[in-house]
């Protein structure tokens, strides 16, 4: 790892008005890139996100994932003097990022349209759950929610019912979207010397993810059925049981793999030139017969076994792991966070940079950094309160 103030961000000055999960997660990216991230909480409740767990040495292990490297300091947005610190910090902020319910700032002049015509370098990202216009502008947006009013839970689980994505999927597309879009903006920055203002909508972000199910829906009049751990177009393409209880999951992406597939693991090499089963579309016309064959193949081994035949085979496989099994994973990567409560060990960052990665701070206790913060941005505070 690289020192902290270095990396591809470093010098950049992010302040973000957050809280959850979106925005703390694209705010967690930019300072793993080297940027300096001042995280402003609400003065007595901070960010709710601290409240979710207990599971980090007592600390919430949401709220320590996504706010690593941050400062912390508590602010009334109300009070006035507050308010002049924060434009104290924006005045020489590079980003404004926000994640308050549309048209929360208005009232205090601190929307993103106001600030860059005070701010004429700033770049203002704002996150909202359905955007800042339509019938569902005001809606409260959470990840649960998002999954079912964007489809996601229509087209995962199983047959039996929908399904819940195990993760907060909504949250971190839109997280992962807002980054894109500000680094974009900084690019542009660069070039035109003006800031510029990016809003994501976690709605927005998941119908782009949908757009193949939307697509088959609109176009092919086919819905996209729910399949478990299955494919619902490619075959074979899902997990499959071993004879010791233990799942493989495979996919058979083209008609070499298939051909491989057929000799090496199903031994029947003339399935690969059988009619039934020649192309994609025929395997998934025939799924009834042909199940039940490699449903067999997989029950006569034990999955170590299986897993070797598979790789000598050259076909792409994946064994069906638990949480357990991906904390001892061979592959995993951790890094280290620092806490109030302790060390946490967290995957590490999946950005790896040629010239190393700059390291990742700790995550803040409440208002950890609200004396620095305001002896640093204070005296410009006062100034601007005197003028007025």
């Amino acid at each position: 790892m690289t020192p902290p103030n270095s990396g591809p961000l470093a010098g950049t000055l992010i302040v973000a008005l957050e809280q959850a999960v979106a925005a703390p997660f694209c705010t967690s990216r930019l300072a793993d890139a080297g940027a300096r991230v001042i995280k402003i909480e609400r003065k007595g409740a901070g960010d709710f996100a601290r409240g979710y767990d207990t599971a980090a040495h007592g600390e919430s292990a949401y709220f320590i994932w996504l706010n690593r490297g941050k400062e912390s300091v508590a602010l009334d947005i109300k009070s006035g003097e507050d308010r002049a610190l924060l434009l104290s910090m924006l005045e020489r902020a590079d980003v404004f990022i926000q994640n308050l319910l549309p048209g929360a700032l208005e009232k205090f002049g601190l929307d993103s349209a106001t600030l860059r015509e005070r701010f004429p370098r700033l770049i203002t990202c704002d996150i909202t759950g359905y955007g800042s216009d339509g019938p569902m502008r005001n809606a409260k947006a959470y990840d649960l929610l998002i999954q079912c009013e964007s489809g996601l839970a229509s087209v995962t689980g199983t047959p039996d019912g929908p399904g819940r994505v195990g993760v907060s999927v909504c949250d971190i597309a839109t997280g992962m979207t807002a980054h894109a879009a500000i680094c974009e903006a900084l690019f542009e920055r660069n070039r035109t010397a003006k800031g510029s203002g990016v809003s994501v909508a976690m709605f927005d972000t998941l119908a782009d993810w949908m757009a193949v199910p939307l697509v088959f829906h609109d176009y092919a009049d086919r819905p996209t059925p729910r399949v478990g751990l299955s494919h619902p177009v490619i075959c074979p393409y899902g997990a499959y049981t071993c004879r010791d209880g233990e799942q493989i999951v495979i996919s058979i992406q083209n008609e070499r793999e298939w051909g491989r597939f057929c000799a090496a693991v199903l031994s029947r090499p003339e399935l690969a030139t059988d009619p039934r089963f020649v192309s994609n579309d025929s395997r998934n016309s025939n799924r009834g017969i042909l199940q039940p064959m490699i449903e067999a193949a997989f029950a006569a081994h034990d999955r170590p076994d299986m897993l070797d035949l598979l790789a000598q085979a050259d076909i792409a496989y994946g064994a069906v792991n638990d949480v357990a099994a991906l904390s001892e994973h061979p592959q995993l990567d951790r890094a280290t966070i620092a806490s109030s409560a302790g060390e946490i060990r967290l995957p590490a960052p999946p950005i790896r940079r040629s010239g190393g990665n700059p390291g990742l701070g700790p995550s803040p206790a409440f208002d950890a950094d609200g004396a620095a913060i305001r002896a640093e941005f204070g005296e410009t505070a006062e100034e601007s309160i005197l003028q007025k």
